[in-house]
């Protein structure tokens, strides 16, 4: 049986393209040199987009049931609040931030992964490989020694910011390296003058120290240690907390305790012929505001479903042109936000922090700005209105506009959720609907959603983003689009006529 996709990295971004995948039918096999899962906490939050995906693919409740609900953060300055944001603003049934170690998280993953008849073999490295117009061939290691020659139609390196897959493709992957250096430690606590379902960060003249509740007397605290270096001791990371925190705060039993550097580096295209990069193999960067597994995992969720559609050939190969496109433009955004909150936060000169902290509560009072911080946060503000699968957009029409997150309605199958990657269709039912539904059955889900609005229809891409928005009598601007996603070998075989186009 030749296998259509194959992994190398079985972390979370691997193992989430692994199940979306098999999900949707595609042969697929994921292996990773490790022996086993991380036993470690290192990435910590799921965003509400990340959960709203993993909802769709009908496993986001056991992850819901592991965490830590997070419902607002807290940014502390010369001993006053200089803001506070609510997480409940964000329009999604995941209005928090879930807070899960990524030990638990990989577990939970590689548990659906198994569910859908898929294992990771653990010990096996990537030698080598090549591709051409027709596949990839690769040679794989396996832990006795013996060398396997595999072969399959695709190869995705999710195998960490030091790729094989990056590097023998011949990838760029440019950027720096900070000088500073910063040290996390997982550890009990008493004394956290919020909520545990807050996050509290410290504007120190030393540096920022932040908080994030793991559960219920555990927290995780980063600080940055300008040039020193190493991993801590809880009397360092004590001291660190007495000096910057806002005292009372005893830490004790700790969990697991590191010290580590920045690294901003990213790739300039995420594909190259019939292979691809994904999650820190493509884009490594500052862990301020915790966007960066996230990012992975929704590339991850962005490459399946228009992958599938290839494997399936249900669509054209060039619909995996806007893979890069689209999540390149998002990686360089979380880079750029997530430089520009560490540098806010490591300002040095005392002119610069008492600008900084005016002008931070100034801002930080302004609820439009606390919102579009939230949702920027929370990651469901990432959009593609500049992707080449963007289409057209009717004017007057109000509603989500192409490019633009379709938000989950509670009580409503996600958009996507079934078996097989559809587009959807929220539309006013009628003859003109039907006939395009016959059209493109093997395309569209079956299932009309109620429009945003009487007079237009909105077509919906698997991953829940508008893809384009036409007026109720111009369906035919809605096959034009899909007849642009099909494959060529099925558009040119006979269909029923479409009514209005």
């Amino acid at each position: 049986m030749t296998i259509q996709a194959l992994i190398a990295g079985a972390g979370p971004v691997g193992m989430t393209l692994a199940a979306e995948l098999a999900r949707y039918g595609v042969r697929v096999r994921i292996f990773d040199k490790a022996a086993q899962r991380t036993d470690k906490s290192k990435a910590l939050v799921l965003w509400s987009r990340t959960l709203e995906l993993l909802d769709r693919a009908g496993c986001a409740d056991s992850f819901v049931a592991a965490g830590h609900r997070v419902q607002g953060a807290n940014i502390i300055a010369a001993g006053k609040l200089i803001g506070h944001l609510n997480m409940g603003t964000v329009k999604s049934p995941y209005a928090y931030a879930l807070m899960l170690p990524q030990s638990e998280t990989e577990r939970l993953l590689e548990a659906h992964l198994n569910s859908l008849g898929v294992s990771v073999e653990r010990q096996v490295e990537l030698c080598s490989f090549q591709g051409n117009e027709r596949g990839v061939s690769a040679i794989l290691r396996h832990p006795d020694g013996r060398e396997e020659a595999t072969e399959a139609e695709w190869l995705v390196g999710c195998d960490g910011a030091h790729s094989t897959v990056r590097h023998g493709s011949g990838m760029t992957f440019l950027g720096d390296s900070l000088h500073s250096s910063w040290i996390l430690a997982d550890i009990h606590m008493q004394g956290y003058p919020f909520p545990e379902s807050e996050i509290a960060t410290y504007w120190h003249e030393d540096g920022v120290l932040v908080f994030f509740p793991i559960a219920p007397g555990r927290f995780r605290v980063i600080a940055d240690m300008g040039g020193a270096a190493g991993d801590p001791t809880l009397e360092q990371v004590q001291a660190v907390i007495n000096r910057r925190g806002p005292g009372g705060i005893t830490a004790t039993e700790p969990v697991w305790m590191s010290g580590f550097r920045i690294n901003e580096r990213k790739c300039g295209s995420y594909r190259s012929g019939r292979i691809f990069v994904a999650g820190d193999a493509a884009h490594v960067h500052s862990p301020a505001g915790g966007q960066g597994m996230n990012t992975g995992m929704q590339d991850a969720f962005n490459l399946a479903w228009k992958l599938a559609m290839v494997c399936r050939k249900t669509a054209a190969e060039s619909l995996l042109d806007s893979y890069s496109a689209e999540r390149s433009a998002v990686g360089e955004q979380v880079l750029h936000a997530a430089g520009r909150l560490t540098a806010v936060a490591t300002l040095r000169n005392h002119t610069a922090q008492s600008l900084r902290n005016f002008v931070g509560h100034f801002v930080l009072g302004l609820a439009p700005v606390r919102g579009a911080m939230v949702d920027t946060m929370a990651e469901v503000s990432i959009g593609y209105p500049k992707s080449p699968l963007t289409g057209i957009g009717a004017r007057g029409v109000a509603g989500p506009v192409p490019g633009e997150r379709v938000a989950p309605v509670i009580g409503q199958a996600p958009v996507g959720s079934g078996d097989t990657p559809r587009f959807t269709l929220f539309a006013k039912a009628g003859d003109a609907v039907v006939a395009l539904l016959a059209k493109f059955d093997d395309l569209l889900d079956s299932q009309i959603r109620p429009a945003f609005g009487p007079d237009a229809i909105w077509l919906v891409r698997p991953d829940g983003y508008t893809a384009c928005v036409a007026k109720h009598a111009d369906v035919g601007a809605i096959a034009g689009y899909l007849e642009s996603i099909r494959q060529d070998a099925v558009a040119s075989r006979p269909q029923p006529d479409v009514c209005g186009s």
